[in-house]
Order: C-alpha cells, then structure tokens, then sequence
C-alpha cells in the first residue's frame, strides 16, 4: 500500500479575500484564480437575471 500524497484526496479549492498569498505555489495560484473568476462568472450571471426581472417589472407598470 502506498501513502504518497498523490493518492489520498485532494481538499477542495478554497479562496479567503485577503489571505497570505506568498506561501502558495504557481499551480495554487493558477486553482484560486480559476476558482474567482468562476465565481465572477456565477455572480454577474445572477446579476444579470435580477437586472433581466427587473426591467420586465419596470416595463410592465410602466405601460
């Protein structure tokens, strides 16, 4: 049986907005920055459906 870190599982990704960045490594950095603009992807995707609802109801009691 091998015990090497390559086999047990890996933690998920995580950011903290304003962490220590300087003891992580490159492929760390590449993960986090992959992991926020995800994120950025998710947020203005649900900004833009509330904008989207927003306009219907200011165009429907406009009328």
């Amino acid at each position: 049986m091998s015990f090497l870190d390559d086999d047990r599982p890996k933690k998920p990704t995580v950011h903290e907005i304003g962490s220590d960045l300087s003891m992580l490594s490159v492929d760390e950095l590449d993960s986090r920055i992959k992991l926020l603009k995800e994120e950025i992807a998710r947020l203005e995707a649900e900004k833009e459906r509330k904008d989207a609802g927003r306009r219907a109801a200011d165009s429907f009691f406009r009328s």
